[in-house]
């Protein structure tokens, strides 16, 4: 199994769960979320002052997943949130040991 955390721009979650939803994932944890990457920050003028925002607001998708399905969801994720300018987010990928089902105490890729 697999933990995918995407960080996107927060006008790109509707695409993304539409785009998730159309290859069968329906399951996720959305948070809102600050950060900065390679863009640091955004700077602007407000009364003729010039400051810089370096911590911009994200949207963090987090779906776990059975792994021969990670290139799609990797795919519907990147699709749903490109826009092709800088600040468009990230994708992780990491392992994950094992998943519970608290109501059933179901286990492994069936409790997920």
């Amino acid at each position: 199994m697999k933990l995918i955390i995407a960080i996107i721009r927060q006008e790109k979650l509707e695409d993304v769960k539409k785009a998730l939803s159309e290859v069968g994932c329906d399951g996720m944890t959305v948070s809102e979320v600050k950060g900065r990457g390679s863009q640091q920050g955004i700077r602007e003028s407000y009364r003729g002052s010039s400051y810089c925002i370096d911590l911009i607001p994200k949207t963090r998708v987090e779906v776990v997943i059975k792994d021969d399905e990670l290139d799609v969801i990797v795919d519907a994720i990147r699709n749903g949130a490109y826009t092709g300018n800088i600040g468009d987010g990230k994708i992780f990928v990491q392992p994950v040991e094992d998943v519970i089902r608290i109501r059933t105490g179901e286990a492994g890729d069936g409790a997920i």
